[in-house]
């Protein structure tokens, strides 16, 4: 399944991808009386594991029968039509996972990995959806990076586990877009000190995260993604999961020695090479441009830049 937040008032309203369309379970429920148990917000639909989301798998194939009284209803609609969220618009913890594949390592000169991952926490109020303008902080407009970010989200608690018991923590993959002000790298680089650098990864509209939320089944090895991202025409990232220095159900573990994850927490596992910072001469975004990042099994993820 691919599971989605719609725009609404006061804080958005849970949906599902059927083809090219997007079915809202609020305004389904009165077709689908099923839909009125699937909760309006991610986390919570998210906390019901296994047998809540096998009650939104039911509502699914039902609306399959039902399309045309659905979209009568308004409650199918196709997604051109349809403001996007993110997935999960304001999780508890945002993790962003740095220094995570091996060829971004080099092309920020850094030729051996860490003994151990390394991560920090993004502000949430710089979450946004597909769609929405990523605009340019006049602070530090001149040198603004994108990084393509596989990520996981939990649908279950998870704290102090092991790799063996990780993966059952996983609810599904979403993308984030690790928007990035590079003014202050060089500093980073010199001193190692990453203050300034994360900083400059907290703005608002810094991290759009999306489109939806690709359940389990829909990526069965996380480790056998190809995760692109583009800006207008131009490849920038494109790269495999198989890069990644540390698997999946060990970052998963490492980090639940100190956080708790709870249904609808996100971790990104990093990003691979292609950032605009690494090539010669550097690439930045600037006013007008569209960036998009994808990984295969989840979508697109695309933002147009305003000044």
């Amino acid at each position: 399944m691919k599971l989605v937040t719609i725009e609404a008032w006061p804080a958005g309203r849970t949906g599902a991808l059927l083809g090219e369309e997007v079915l809202d379970f609020a305004l389904a429920a009165p077709s689908l009386p099923l839909a009125n148990y699937v909760p309006s917000a991610m986390p919570a639909l998210l906390a019901g594991g296994a047998e809540g989301l096998d009650v939104v798998r039911r509502v699914i194939d039902a609306a399959a029968g039902q399309t045309a009284r659905l979209r009568e209803a308004g409650a199918l609609k196709p997604l051109a039509a349809v403001k996007l969220m993110a997935p999960v618009p304001r999780p508890g913890i945002l993790l962003s996972h740095g220094r995570a594949y091996k060829s971004h390592l080099r092309e920020m000169n850094r030729t051996q990995p860490a003994e151990n991952p390394s991560a920090f926490m993004k502000n949430v109020n710089s979450i946004v959806g597909t769609g929405t303008p990523i605009r340019l902080p006049p602070q530090c407009a001149d040198m603004v990076d994108q990084e393509a970010e596989f990520s996981i989200v939990f649908g279950a608690p998870c704290h102090n586990i092991g790799e063996d018991e990780a993966m059952a923590c996983v609810a599904g993959y979403t993308m984030i877009n690790d928007v990035s002000a590079r003014n202050w790298v060089e500093n980073f680089q010199k001193t190692g000190d990453p203050d300034l650098n994360r900083m400059g990864k907290q703005l608002p509209g810094f991290t759009p995260m999306g489109p939806v939320i690709a359940t389990k089944d829909e990526i069965p090895d996380p480790h056998d993604v190809t995760v692109r991202s583009m800006i207008n025409e131009r490849v920038m990232q494109d790269a495999h999961t198989s890069d990644l220095i540390w698997t999946i159900p060990f970052l998963i573990s490492f980090f639940a020695r100190w956080y708790r994850f709870m249904p609808g927490d996100v971790l990104s596992t990093g990003s691979p090479a292609g950032v605009g910072y690494g090539r010669n001469p550097k690439v930045f975004l600037k006013p007008g441009d569209v960036i998009a990042v994808s990984a295969s099994g989840v979508g697109v993820l695309s933002n147009p830049i305003v000044a």
